[in-house]
């Protein structure tokens, strides 16, 4: 049996009182999930356990069942680990993100989506002036340039023994979440971390990237923002968990941390953004190639989330009908054409990992919906027509969206989503 998992990040919203009260997975066309859900099964599941925040970290995490209790250690080394940075036993590393603030605000947790050349400068010049400057109080700084406005920053411990009062997560909070918000009072409460924040600020808004930017019209990336910091966590291994192999395949640093974590194998699609402009296609097309050595593959699309945070409606269904035609869709395709007569043939699920309400501009803890289509011999004649016209059908009642998932007699499943897996690894 081959298994996949397509996660379409923060899909899931609320109705839109302005577009007839129908969320952005109701607007949106979506022939490819709505076949996932009508053939298969619907229902919703409870991706953040109570007392967690919502983020892809966790989420993703409990889709794949592991008890967050007991191995979550913060977003921060997660990432690190998806850049491929070392993380010796001491060492905290935080999502360092670069922002907008004004007027002593946080304007923009993106830096106005500063390009990865410009960030890459911004980076340079915060490990020129702040490493030597941190070379006190049990740290070295160093800071690490990742993909736009998605950076790191590790504190190198110099004395084992060296602790944070809080040993789990130190930082601000998440800067998608506090638009808005006073610079001081988000700043995180570590004196190390509120130093090299405001610090940053008098480095980055005189710099020359900074200075070009504000000549164009764009916002500048003027400040560092650090949060969710942790420890290296250790978990056990995908493989040991469900006996099978399998890969990650994502535009962004966070979840490419959470498959090297797991024991997955991380494949790097050229192209592959974590923005509108990824390269869907490719990452479809690179997860049918693994699978032909693999049997499992997770493909995560970054965009409808991004879009979510924007409050953009639009471009949010233009990302989730880019994700349900280049992924959904081809990976249908792919998997009827090479799994469906096998002896075993595939298995496929679809939902997004946390809710992004345009709304609201940021993740809320709502379960999910999720749908699961199993190839089965009977239905394959009907569904392998050539160039796959019966995934193609028009949008029917009753597809892929939050409140058909609600009308499920599964009901939502487990705090923990490990009864997604078990179920979705069972026979049945």
């Amino acid at each position: 049996m081959k298994y996949v998992i397509l996660i379409g990040d923060g899909m899931a919203d609320y109705p839109i009182p302005e577009r007839d009260g129908k969320t952005a997975l109701q607007i949106a066309y979506t022939p490819n999930l709505d076949f996932i859900a009508t053939a298969g099964m619907c229902s919703r599941v409870k991706t953040i356990p109570e007392g967690m925040d919502a983020g892809s970290d966790i989420a993703i995490l409990s889709i794949l069942g592991y008890d967050l209790a007991k191995y979550y250690t913060g977003r921060g080394p997660l990432e690190a680990m998806g850049m491929h940075i070392p993380l010796d036993e001491g060492d905290i590393a935080f999502r360092c993100n670069l922002i907008t603030e004004s007027e002593g605000r946080i304007k923009d947790y993106s830096g106005g989506h500063i390009t990865n050349d410009e960030a890459r400068g911004l980076i340079a010049a915060l490990n020129e002036e702040l490493r030597v400057g941190g070379e006190g109080e049990g740290w070295r700084i160093e800071f690490y340039p990742g993909m736009s406005y998605r950076n790191a920053l590790v504190l190198k411990s110099k004395s084992k023994n060296y602790k944070f009062e809080s040993e789990k997560e130190v930082g601000g909070a998440p800067p998608h979440d506090i638009i808005g918000a006073r610079i001081e009072d988000e700043l995180p409460k570590e004196e190390i971390l509120r130093n090299i924040v405001l610090t940053s600020r008098e480095i980055l808004e005189k710099h020359e990237i900074n200075t070009r930017r504000a000549a164009e019209n764009k916002r500048k990336a003027n400040m560092v923002w650090l949060w969710s910091g942790g420890r290296k966590p250790t978990m056990p291994e995908f493989c040991e968990l469900y006996g099978v192999s399998g890969s990650v395949i994502s535009g962004v640093y966070l979840i490419k941390g959470v498959g090297r974590c797991v024991g997955l194998d991380v494949i790097d699609v050229p192209g592959a953004t974590g923005y509108i402009d990824t390269n869907y296609a490719g990452k479809a097309e690179y997860a049918l190639r693994s699978l032909k050595e693999k049997d499992f593959v997770l493909v995560h699309v970054e965009a409808p989330d991004e879009m979510g945070h924007l409050g953009d409606i639009d471009l949010k269904v233009k990302a989730i009908e880019d994700f349900d035609k280049l992924v959904v869709g081809k990976m249908l395709r792919g998997l009827e054409d090479e799994f469906a007569d096998t002896d075993e043939g595939y298995k496929i699920l679809a939902l997004p990992d946390h809710y992004t309400p345009v709304s609201v501009r940021t993740h809320t803890k709502e379960p999910v919906p999720f749908a699961i289509y199993r190839s089965q011999a009977q239905v394959r004649g009907q569904n392998k027509q050539k160039g796959g016209r019966k995934v193609r059908e028009r949008k029917k009642e009753g597809g892929f969206d939050e409140a058909s998932a609600r009308k499920s007699d599964l009901g939502v499943l487990d705090a923990r989503a490990q009864d997604l897996m078990r179920y979705f690894f069972s026979t049945v």
